[in-house]
């Protein structure tokens, strides 16, 4: 029993390192393929550092770009950003598994265990089940989703440029890139044109907030009637989803409402929609439909903070996640009333859920304060500024003041790395470490215990 759990071990470490070099492998293909002449509309490549920043964001479903997309990119250079996005958000690992269940081959103990890793799932089961119902679901969502913004982006740029664009920003969306191909009048503009379209807003925060959710939510919730009741934790996750929306949209409401060069000159209909959008994008996507740039400091912290948290376990989303954010809460609760176990739903919550939780916070935090100073440092940018884009590159989200283009090659390079540590996980990279000291000290050395004066 002990031999097999310590191969089980092993393959789970195997599987989370295949996982990460599946996700590095797509973005040096991508980086290639983008610099090839076909891909850029001058017919010479931007540089082999714009290419692999571009795969990297396009890849880790982020969205920060140095080269307005729509402007730099061909038809054929897009194409490999959207091939990038749709691989990076259901994950290499998912396409293989679909194709090794197409041509019915057997799904081994080491592939499941890659499928595993690849949701962040907890155990075994259902795991090849859920990528059929991962993949049905996706496509279905961002055709339905395409279909809606044809009836806006056909009639605004015929139908060929339409139906592209409609595709183009579904998956976008979807996948929470960010990514748009809105730029050819003014670059860099993203959705500002069509701030005051209610079907493509809407159609876009829906695709948002859905590849938010995360594929076993979309599992728990569509087998339902089989299961009788949701889930703890799909409870949880709507929950947080909710609350941090309606949180964020009222947040920005407030502090927005008189700025003049944000939602001041909107009508109040239009000021409520646009603080939707902000506060749905700030947790996962890249789309703006207001110049980041122009928002008050105020409204850039609670960015940061919404950004870090980003969407769920297993979704197309980065950051430390709500299931996380809600574990920790649960915690200080517990604390606050004096210490006794985390009880939510008449089930209690381990103390090592917890410490985990709290290690991928703190891991996270202490990257994204040390990124943000090294960012304002080298390149002499205002703190605040920095520890946005620092904050939108690790939680994967894509938003930006406007300083992305214009960063130093140095920051540029802890850009992509900020936004591959996002996507593939800071926690799946001390899997290893956690292994090895588990196993050479886990339940053999035990140590005195001791105090130390807390605050």
């Amino acid at each position: 029993m002990r031999a097999k759990f310590h191969l089980l071990r092993r393959q789970n470490l195997n599987a989370t390192r295949i996982v990460a070099g599946s996700f590095a492998a797509i973005i040096l293909l991508g980086a290639v393929l983008l610099s090839l002449p076909a891909a850029s509309r001058s017919g010479t490549s931007p540089g082999l550092l714009t290419c692999l920043f571009t795969a990297t964001s396009a890849t880790c479903v982020t969205g920060l770009v140095l080269v307005d997309t729509a402007t730099q990119w061909t038809l054929f250079g897009q194409g490999v950003i959207l091939a990038m996005i749709q691989l990076g958000g259901l994950g290499f690992v998912t396409v293989l598994t679909l194709f090794s269940t197409l041509i019915r081959r057997k799904i081994g103990l080491s592939e499941r265990l890659l499928v595993v890793s690849n949701f962040n799932l907890n155990n075994l089961n259902g795991a090849v089940r859920l990528v059929r119902y991962t993949v049905k679901w996706t496509l279905i969502f961002e055709l339905s989703g395409a279909l809606l913004l044809m009836t806006r982006f056909v009639p605004a740029y015929g139908l060929g440029r339409g139906v592209w664009f409609s595709l183009f920003h579904a998956v976008s969306a979807f996948c929470n890139a960010g990514f748009d191909l809105l730029g050819e009048g003014a670059p860099f503009q993203s959705l500002i044109p069509f701030q005051r379209d209610p079907v493509v807003l809407l159609t876009i925060m829906a695709l948002i907030v859905i590849g938010g959710l995360g594929f076993f939510v979309w599992s728990d919730i569509g087998h339902r009637e089989e299961a009788g009741r949701l889930s703890l934790y799909t409870k949880l996750v709507l929950v947080m989803t909710t609350g941090l929306i309606l949180l964020g949209t009222a947040i920005v409401l407030a502090v927005e409402y008189h700025n003049p060069n944000t939602l001041g000159p909107m009508p109040l209909w239009e000021k409520v929609m646009n603080a939707l959008f902000q506060s749905v994008t700030f947790r996962t996507a890249g789309f703006c439909t207001i110049d980041q740039g122009a928002m008050r400091d105020s409204t850039l912290a609670l960015g940061c903070i919404l950004m870090l948290i980003g969407g769920s376990s297993g979704s197309t989303a980065g950051g430390i996640k709500t299931g996380t954010v809600a574990v920790l809460a649960l915690g200080l609760r517990a604390d606050l009333k004096g210490g006794g176990p985390v009880v939510i739903g008449g089930r209690s919550l381990s103390r090592r859920q917890q410490s985990n939780a709290m290690t991928l916070t703190m891991s996270v935090m202490l990257i994204f304060l040390m990124g943000s100073m090294f960012l304002s440092l080298f390149d002499d940018l205002p703190f605040m500024s920095a520890a946005f884009e620092v904050a939108s590159a690790l939680g994967t989200v894509g938003l930006t003041t406007g300083v992305t283009p214009d960063l130093s090659h140095v920051c540029r390079v802890l850009l992509i790395t900020l936004m591959y540590l996002g996507r593939v996980g800071i926690l799946s990279f001390s899997i290893a470490f956690v292994t090895r000291r588990q196993q050479t000290t886990g339940g053999k050395i035990k140590y005195p215990v001791t105090n130390v004066m807390i605050g």
